[in-house]
């Protein structure tokens, strides 16, 4: 399968054209000359460096990878079509059998944006961590060098080990209970699929601990929950943790934000800032470094 170097090239500035920086989350300064985002901004929403992508707006850069292509799908807010689209001018196959909920709605992402004085983030119903804000970033901190099929809640709780250091001790057994019996949920409203399946038994292989907890079909959704985490850097911080569902509910917007009184905790994260990078079990690149 060839690139399409020049319908590439038209498709990525004419999507860049029609977003404006409001629909992603940027101030919008007087000094516009050109319709839509700038080059360089598409490029800092991708995580990639504004000279390549120049070159793919100007027809002349070399194959991008998927995983480029799968962080300007997000960073260009492009539609399911949109998306098979961009694979195929790039000369790549476009998703096949990816988890239902994987593909990270617009919408979402532009909730997500703006969202930005309380921690979120967007979690899929198996528990793949799709997105956060820089908030949940300082909280959580960044798997960058995760590979991006591991970075999955409940497969991090329970394959590593230090994922739970970050709970306190009394709290670990029922959270634990708690991830497994909302798994079996959303496996049971998928029709025990073939994502379902391989996560399932790739958990059970990898952990008796897991295995055991499933066998009980225990069964309930997180919904509104209190969250408490020990931050390496903060201590113990206390959160409201608020569950929103999409009316499929295959993708959800988790909002963390402090009991009465506790607002202390978000000033320590905001002056924390983004750049914190310690290990947590939930996190995944951030709204500015989606894959």
């Amino acid at each position: 399968m060839g690139m399409h170097r020049d319908d590439l090239a038209d498709f990525l500035r004419r999507s860049r054209e029609r977003l404006a920086p409001r629909d992603v989350g940027l101030v919008e300064g007087p000094r516009r000359r050109t319709p839509g985002l700038r080059r360089e901004e598409v490029a800092a929403l991708a995580g990639m460096s504004a000279d390549y992508y120049m070159r793919l707006e100007q027809a002349r850069s070399s194959q991008p990878s998927v995983q480029m292509l799968a962080a300007l799908t997000r960073a260009l807010r492009l539609t399911i079509d949109e998306r098979d689209h961009l694979y195929l001018l790039a000369g790549h196959h476009p998703p096949e059998g990816a988890r239902a909920g994987e593909y990270l709605r617009p919408s979402l992402l532009y909730l997500l944006d703006r969202l930005d004085s309380v921690p979120v983030q967007v979690v899929g119903d198996l528990g793949d961590l799709l997105a956060q804000n820089d908030m949940a970033l300082a909280l959580f901190g960044c798997v960058c060098t995760v590979a991006p099929e591991d970075r999955n809640i409940v497969l991090r709780w329970f394959t590593e080990p230090d994922v739970r250091s970050h709970f306190p001790a009394e709290e670990r057994e029922e959270q634990a209970r708690q991830l497994v019996a909302d798994l079996r949920a959303a496996v049971t409203r998928r029709g025990d699929d073939e994502a379902s399946r391989a996560l399932v038994t790739r958990l059970r292989a990898a952990s008796a601990e897991f295995a055991a907890l499933w066998d009980r079909h225990e069964v309930a959704v997180r919904r509104s929950h209190p969250y408490r985490i020990v931050h390496p850097e903060l201590g113990r911080l206390d959160f409201d943790c608020e569950v929103l569902a999409t009316p499929a509910a295959d993708q959800r917007l988790r909002v963390f934000t402090p009991p009465p009184g506790g607002t202390e905790a978000l000033d320590m994260l905001r002056e924390l800032g983004p750049q914190h990078r310690h290990g947590s079990a939930t996190a995944r690149p951030s709204a500015s470094e989606r894959q």
